[in-house]
């Protein structure tokens, strides 16, 4: 039975609010999730996002009549489909999508489900009885007898990622009591101030972007400079090659300035500047070892005691 005409116009009223509220959209896909986990998903997000859901042709109407007041939102129409909803948010987008990947429950294969990852049956005993080997030989799972039980050989995947779960493959990891899938929310799209983006951008790493950022600022210098035409990156560096052109022309001719000066005082004399540096770097060592001098006097004087060495 569909929505009642005054159930809709709350609806979209209540889209109109949130969006108004909210700078943030998770579109979420719900397949599989559960009313009870749907709870505890909305209790987890308590004080940090709001979930709606709607049927899609309600929510592609509900998106429609917000578009003259908010255009941007018409980005969203393409990925209604399926069994999608809404999180709306404020807080951090991170935080949030852990939160919603964090709640998930273990479920059992059931056949013709697509599965999400590659099942793996591993080996060792099964407990069952040999009456059954029958069963193992039509997967093609190798098996032997073992203290009156089947034993698997060897790990075996049953199931690949993508496909469909077969009717044997599920009545299989069913009797082995395995529940290989887990179900909750995944976010499908995100959508923040305006722009819509694959949920994967989330896992780009603060300084990647930073070392991407000054990649590029290099990239833009060097052909600035190649072009000689001045950018706010480049003019720092056209301002230090100046300097050595002036430093360059200054220790060809006769023209003096401060840092030439120094320049033409160490190609003249070089030696002075390199007995400089190690009798520098002597001074702190000679007065370590002062100190060194200073600290053994005065524990040979403590150990003493005030008595000499045949008292």
């Amino acid at each position: 039975m569909g929505a009642s005409r005054a159930e809709k116009e709350a609806y979209f009223v209540k889209l109109k609010q949130l969006v108004e509220v909210y700078k943030s959209i998770f579109l979420v896909n719900v397949d599989n999730v559960g009313s009870n986990q749907m709870h505890q998903i909305r209790v987890a997000l308590r004080g940090k996002a709001v979930v709606l859901m709607g049927k899609n042709t309600m929510v592609r109407r509900a998106l429609r009549s917000i578009l003259s007041d908010f255009p941007q939102f018409e980005r969203l129409l393409p990925y209604v489909r399926g069994n999608i909803g809404f999180v709306f948010t404020n807080d951090d987008l991170k935080e949030v999508r852990e939160t919603l990947l964090a709640n998930k429950v273990a479920a059992p294969a059931r056949a013709g489900a697509f599965a999400p990852k590659d099942v793996t049956v591993p080996a060792g005993n099964t407990g069952m009885e040999p009456g059954k080997t029958s069963f193992f030989q039509a997967l093609g799972i190798p098996t032997k007898i073992a203290r009156g039980t089947i034993e698997i050989i060897s790990d075996v995947r049953v199931v690949t990622a993508g496909t469909r779960v077969g009717t044997s493959e599920a009545t299989l990891l069913n009797m082995l009591n395995i529940s290989p899938f887990t179900y909750g929310m995944s976010v499908v799209q995100i959508f923040d101030s305006g722009n819509v983006f694959e949920p994967s951008v989330l896992d780009v790493d603060e300084q990647e972007l930073i070392n991407r950022f000054l990649s590029g600022i290099k990239t833009v210098a060097a052909i600035s400079l190649a072009l000689n035409y001045p950018t706010v990156v480049s003019v720092v560096h056209s301002l230090v090659n100046a300097y050595k052109n002036l430093i360059a022309v200054a220790l060809e001719t006769e023209i003096s300035f401060e840092g030439a000066d120094k320049v033409k005082e160490y190609l003249a004399n070089p030696e002075a500047f390199a007995a400089a540096a190690p009798a520098a770097e002597a001074a702190p060592a000679a007065e370590a070892a002062k100190v060194e001098e200073k600290e053994e006097e005065k524990e040979e004087s403590d150990d003493d005691m005030g008595f000499g060495l045949f008292d």
